[in-house]
């Protein structure tokens, strides 16, 4: 029933509010539904949620238009972290072992000073640390280590993080 609400609420007061201006309203939208996220934090109206009440954002952090959180487990965002447009994070799958395919649920967990950019696909279970960088479209589907660059589908280790 929570979802039904969730997803009425979403098309009739958060989907419809674009505008940067309604930047804390969406934010306060979505505390409404449990989400535990920064004021500070900016939601693109755009962006689908299936359980707000499994999301964690911390501060200065962003997920950019028409992406995805389909967070059946549980997404934690760190601080002044970017997720770019068309970005998917899956935090669930399925038991392909079993006839009946049970739901397994695993959480994502993305640092601090992230940036995964535009179109990536973030898998069930992943660990992605403090000031790692995830090339557009590329395809994760092992932990990414920190102040490292990845990218391509698998993605994997291109280079370190070096700060000016």
């Amino acid at each position: 029933m929570l979802r039904v609400l969730w997803n009425i609420t979403w098309f009739i007061l958060f989907r419809p509010f674009a505008s940067r201006l309604f930047k804390k309203y969406r934010v306060l939208v979505l505390k409404c539904f449990g989400a535990k996220i920064d004021w500070s934090s900016h939601i693109y109206a755009s962006v689908r949620i299936w359980a707000p009440w499994n999301l964690r954002i911390g501060k200065n952090s962003s997920i950019g238009p028409e992406s995805d959180c389909y967070n059946q487990g549980t997404i934690s965002i760190g601080d002044n972290t970017v997720i770019s447009q068309k970005t998917y994070l899956c935090a669930s799958t399925h038991n392909y072992n079993k006839t009946d395919f049970p739901l397994i649920l695993k959480p994502i967990t993305i640092g601090d000073g992230v940036w995964v950019a535009a179109g990536a696909f973030i898998g069930p279970g992943i660990v992605i640390k403090d000031y790692a960088i995830v090339a557009a479209c590329s395809v994760v589907s092992k932990n990414v280590d920190q102040n490292t660059i990845v990218g391509g589908n698998p993605a994997k280790f291109i280079k370190f993080r070096n700060f000016e």
